[in-house]
């Protein structure tokens, strides 16, 4: 016979979504920030490819999840 197939739940608890939309967003938008300080500051010959690199996935990594949750938090479900 079949098991019974238990529901899907969150590994997140629903009262996390508010204040992990919060600090994602935050953090997303200090390290966006940083980027572009660090774009608008150095010298082209002196700017790292990979430090671009790091920084920007970090950043959309960030702003993403935060996005994520922020949608959680206000009741959308994706």
């Amino acid at each position: 016979m079949a098991q019974s197939a238990k529901p899907i739940s969150s590994p997140v608890p629903d009262a996390w979504y508010p204040t992990l939309a919060v600090f994602m967003l935050a953090i997303g938008l200090v390290v966006t920030a940083s980027f572009f300080i660090y774009e608008a500051t150095s010298p082209r010959k002196y700017r790292s490819l990979a430090k671009e690199l790091a920084t920007g996935t970090v950043a959309s990594v960030f702003l993403g999840f935060g996005s994520l949750f922020l949608l959680l938090a206000s009741g959308v479900y994706v």
